[in-house]
């Protein structure tokens, strides 16, 4: 595994230093050449050698020119000595660097990773379709670059597998006290960015948010599925409206007895609570009917 380290490098005020200079000694090398070519210089001059000094100069600055880079904001720069990593430089703007190394600029901006909508099986064996919303960033370039082919595809092809991984663990909904696809929104969240960290950390990818952003039953099962989700409302709004009502009805008879307002045997309080029962569950209005008589 590559392991990320800073490359020697001259950045800021010192880089433009450096420009000036150079362009000094390259206007300084030509002045010479030219004094030399239309005989202001001496024989002895030229048979020293001299002439080959601001030769030599002018060569050298060109060589340094090409070591100058300039880094964008939230980019960087990977260099390459002889086919060896020599470092990363993670500076903004203008650089100067070994001009024998290459360069590979790489972002290390957010990215957004739109997963195709998979369909695979839950825990409990339903298919269903999901799909997610990955941002991610390049936390190392030096392994991004080296260590795989193309991390782009890298990303995507882990991700989706981090996710058909992650609808295997949970199920999409559950009667059970559990954790699900469709109820534990934050838990699968914090599971699947654990798994996707551990998977691409080998590229030096870090994972800043992972969220589901599709979930759906199959078409092939999706109109059961919504009688069975239509079913379970019915019969825990039934159960809420069962507990409510024996409540209402023994509140309504402790008050009666407290009161004292009637005495009332185990018959009449039998049918009490049945009428009330009845009135109080019933999906329609119930239609009062007066009892002229007795219950005997």
């Amino acid at each position: 595994m590559t392991q990320e380290k800073l490359h020697w490098h001259l950045n800021g005020v010192a880089a433009w230093v450096g420009l000036f200079v150079l362009l000094a000694i390259i206007v300084f090398s030509i002045t010479s050449m030219a004094s030399v070519l239309h005989g202001l210089l001496t024989q002895a001059v030229k048979d020293s050698g001299l002439l080959y000094f601001p030769v030599g100069m002018f060569l050298v600055s060109i060589w340094l020119l090409t070591g100058f880079a300039v880094i964008q904001p939230n980019d960087a720069l990977v260099l390459v000595f002889v086919g060896n990593y020599a470092g990363t430089v993670k500076n903004n703007g203008l650089i100067l660097v070994n001009p024998f190394c290459s360069r590979k600029r790489i972002s290390l901006k957010l990215q957004n990773l739109h997963s195709d909508i998979l369909k695979v099986n839950d825990k409990r064996g339903n298919p269903i379709e999901i799909g997610a919303v990955i941002v991610w960033q390049v936390a190392e370039p030096a392994k991004a670059i080296f260590d795989v082919d193309s991390y782009q595809v890298f990303v995507k092809i882990q991700s989706e597998a981090a996710v058909r991984h992650l609808a295997n663990m949970y199920a999409y909904d559950s009667d059970e006290d559990q954790h699900t696809l469709r109820s534990s929104v934050d838990e699968v969240s914090h599971t699947l960015k654990e798994e996707l960290n551990q998977r691409l950390s080998t590229a030096g990818i870090s994972i800043h948010e992972a969220r589901i952003a599709h979930l759906a039953y199959a078409p092939e099962i999706a109109s059961a599925m919504l009688k069975r989700q239509q079913a379970e409302a019915i019969i825990s709004a039934r159960r809420a409206i069962v507990s409510g009502a024996v409540n209402i009805v023994s509140d309504a008879l402790q008050q009666l007895t407290e009161a004292q307002v009637v005495n009332l045997d185990d018959e009449r309080r039998a049918a009490m609570v049945s009428n009330l029962l009845v009135v109080l569950c019933s999906d329609t209005q119930a239609q009062p009917i007066v009892n002229a008589g007795t219950l005997y």
